[in-house]
């Protein structure tokens, strides 16, 4: 038969009492306690905390377990009178009792006792204490290990030797006189609340963790934020020096077309008066114009008169190169019908030729024929 344990399910519910067992024990650890006292205060230190937050539920298990244990101790009195009380004789006189159900249980006490659940001891192994108010803690217990402290009490108590806790209230008084039943029972269900709590102070410790290291990831996005808003006050700073210095270039351009404006105006000025000048001298040169324009009319007129001229010789002219041009394309005509006939002629020339060759050459082929049907009578024979 296995101790019993609590299930993942529970240490993963109950790790938020963590923190509350770790902070004494290191501060034990600062005072120069033994690890030995250190993880029994840490397991005498959860049971005492979490008694006040039982619910009613685990009350009345308590008390019926006080109850069994004082039967009990009623009966072993009378069955063993010359047995040692549990907390006056060795740890190892738990396993030799003779009794055949106190036999597993004690085995199973023992195992209880010493071992706790290897997922908190990972969980307990993995934690890292991340808090800015935690560094101080940290940096003066560099060394000490809740672990080794429990394996070495694991070690003392597999050998049969418990260290003195008279301090201790792991048992309660009226314990001191339980049967060993009753105190292995009551043990397991004190045990079973250590494992809750421990389970709650891991959840605690994780989520705490949780906490800093979003904090660090928030504070890495505040710092990276405050960098790059540095920079970009730098960049606006820079900025703004430059459109200092081009507002000074800005004013300094402005004087100079101030400057340039007042000149102008003077200038304006003098060209207003050259401008009634002109408008005097152009007047004059109106008026001459205009007795220009009436000799060009008059020469216009005339050459009018000569352009009409012309144009009836050029029309004249146009009539004879047409008429030319008739007679040039009709003996155009003439020349290429000429052209055609003598071809024709040719080309019957050609064909008479060829007629000609063509009955030669049919007569040469009729003597060949003959001579050659000669020739074969002539091989028969």
């Amino acid at each position: 038969m296995r101790p019993a344990a609590a299930p993942a399910a529970d240490v993963d519910n109950h790790e938020v009492q963590d923190n509350k067992a770790q902070a004494p024990s290191l501060a034990m650890a600062r005072h120069g306690c033994s690890e030995e006292d250190v993880a029994f205060f840490i397991l005498g230190k959860t049971q005492i905390a979490c008694i006040p937050r039982l619910n009613a539920e685990l009350e009345a298990k308590t008390e019926k377990l006080v109850r069994q244990a004082e039967e009990l101790m009623v009966e072993n009195k009378k069955k063993f009178p010359s047995v040692p009380t549990a907390q006056n004789r060795p740890y190892s006189a738990i396993t030799d009792l003779s009794d055949e159900k106190t036999m597993p249980e004690s085995s199973q006490l023992q195992m209880v006792v010493i071992s706790l659940p290897s997922t908190l001891y990972s969980k307990i192994r993995n934690m890292e204490v991340q808090s800015a108010d935690g560094v101080a803690v940290l940096e003066d217990c560099i060394g000490f290990s809740l672990t080794k402290a429990i394996s070495k009490v694991e070690e003392k108590l597999k050998k049969g030797v418990l260290p003195d806790c008279q301090d201790d209230d792991i048992i309660p008084r009226v314990g001191n006189e339980m049967g060993a039943e009753a105190q292995i029972r009551f043990l397991k269900a004190k045990l079973r609340v250590t494992q809750e709590d421990l389970a709650n102070l891991v959840f605690e410790c994780r989520k705490k963790d949780d906490e800093n290291q979003n904090l660090e990831a928030r504070l890495k996005d505040t710092e990276e934020e405050n960098s790059r808003l540095q920079r970009t006050i730098s960049l606006q700073q820079s900025q703004t020096e430059k459109y200092k210095m081009l507002s000074q270039e800005a004013n300094k351009k402005t004087e100079g077309l101030q400057q340039e404006v007042t000149a102008l105006e003077k200038e304006l000025e003098n060209l207003k008066r050259a401008q009634k000048q002109a408008a005097a001298a152009q007047s004059a040169t109106e008026v001459r114009l205009n007795r220009a324009l009436e000799e060009v009319e008059k020469y216009k007129v005339e050459l009018d008169k000569l352009k009409q001229s012309n144009k009836d010789v050029a029309n004249q002219e146009l009539k004879t190169i047409e008429e030319l041009k008739t007679e040039n394309k009709k003996l155009q005509k003439q020349k290429g019908e000429l052209i055609t006939g003598f071809k024709k002629q040719l080309k019957l020339i050609d064909i008479l030729k060829r007629q000609k060759m063509h009955i030669e050459a049919a007569k040469m082929l009729s003597f060949t024929e003959e001579e050659f049907m000669k020739a074969l009578e002539w091989g028969n024979y």
